[in-house]
């Protein structure tokens, strides 16, 4: 299959995901009713908390009224939220059976089922959602069935996030473009799951889009990379190639201890914190703004630890200058400025993309304007 195919294969599941999800109402409009989309110029930069190689910049701003929902890690620990297995590397089905709104981020990994996979999809669920479909990538390539104890048809935690900018990169891609309505009614691909593990994988090697074939190169890296730096496998006998279980490795935890704690406790000191800018090596690497200082304090945690994994695996001898606050903001600002592309959410909301020469960002809004949640990631 060609580049070009598999990238109109990817624009077709994502679009074909998120009317879906419209059409099912399982999405609020948005995640806190009433917020507005600020510009980056609203916003303070601050300046940089900085450990070893990586530099924090936190975004300061003003927080929609409002409750804030649950992150998915809580929702999942609560019993409230479900995440299914559908047999497809490239959905799941995702069911908020409680009493309040539950936000999932572009980035969240989820562990168990057939494979552990990375959801590519900022959105807000609503209570008593129902089953509804959520784009994923496979982060654990090879396995397709039980793991030990867990449940082969659902996932139990969410407790990490990508730490990959490239990675974040392919699973973007497929939205900056919006696609035509002959693309919109072609039927989505499907991976087989029939005749056993062998021909399952051969199957999704040779159809998998691109995108897969870059997250699942860059989860590799990472893991060789970390590997090297610690002297020793981060990879779990369990399953050789999962993220998820890398992440979890006892001595990788110790070495991100002095990171995290250098890092977290900055991000929780002011209560008008919506985001934060992360540089690796002196040079800018990503960015996440929210509606509110309640929904970024609750995604500070996996942020950090992401970031500093990022940091792990591209250190340096010698780490250059962590970037001027104000060449962040003209980071933040320049993005806004790039090839702007929409994929229409059925009538309430959309997602769009603005595709300039040194950073990509996404944001999924309502037509009036209000977020759920904005991504930067340098190119």
């Amino acid at each position: 299959m060609s580049i070009s195919a598999c990238v109109e294969m990817e624009k077709i599941m994502l679009s074909q995901l998120y009317f879906s999800l419209i059409a099912a109402g399982a999405v609020l409009p948005f995640a806190i009713a009433g917020a507005t989309m600020a510009s980056p110029a609203a916003n303070r930069i601050s300046t940089p908390t900085v450990h070893e190689n990586i530099a924090v910049y936190f975004v300061h701003g003003s927080s929609a009224a409002g409750p804030v929902p649950s992150t998915l890690q809580e929702a999942l620990v609560r019993g409230d939220v479900e995440v299914f297995e559908t047999g497809n590397v490239r959905e799941l089905q995702i069911e908020n059976k409680g009493n309040d709104p539950v936000f999932v981020q572009f980035g969240d990994l989820v562990k168990g089922g057939r494979q552990d996979r990375v959801l590519t999809v900022s959105l807000v669920l609503q209570p008593k959602s129902g089953r509804v479909p959520i784009g994923s990538y496979c982060v654990e390539q090879g396995r397709w069935s039980a793991r030990g104890g867990e449940d082969v048809k659902k996932f139990s935690m969410s407790d990490s996030m990508m730490p990959s900018r490239e990675a974040k990169i392919a699973m973007a891609k497929p939205a900056v473009k919006a696609p035509t309505p002959e693309v919109l009614m072609t039927d989505r691909p499907r991976n087989s799951v029939s005749g056993g593990d062998n021909q399952r994988i051969a199957q999704q090697r040779h159809s998998a889009p691109d995108g897969q074939s870059e997250v699942w190169r860059n989860v590799g890296a990472m893991q060789s990379a970390l590997s090297s730096r610690l002297a020793a496998p981060v990879s779990s006998e369990k399953s050789r190639t999962s993220l998820q279980l890398a992440l979890e490795n006892e001595k990788l935890k110790d070495a991100m201890g002095a990171y995290v704690a250098a890092l977290e406790p900055a991000g929780l000191k002011g209560d008008d914190v919506v985001g934060v800018v992360i540089a690796v090596n002196g040079r800018i690497s990503s960015a996440d703004v929210y509606p509110s200082n309640g929904l970024f304090r609750k995604m500070w945690p996996k942020l950090v630890r992401a970031g500093a994994t990022e940091a792990l695996v591209s250190k340096a001898a010698k780490a250059d200058a962590a970037p001027a606050p104000a060449d962040v903001d003209a980071f933040l600002n320049d993005a806004e400025t790039g090839k702007q592309s929409e994929l229409a959410l059925g009538t309430h909301a959309k997602l769009e993309t603005r595709d300039a020469d040194k950073a990509l960002r996404t944001e999924a809004r309502t037509a009036a304007g209000a977020f759920v949640h904005r991504n930067y990631l340098a190119k």
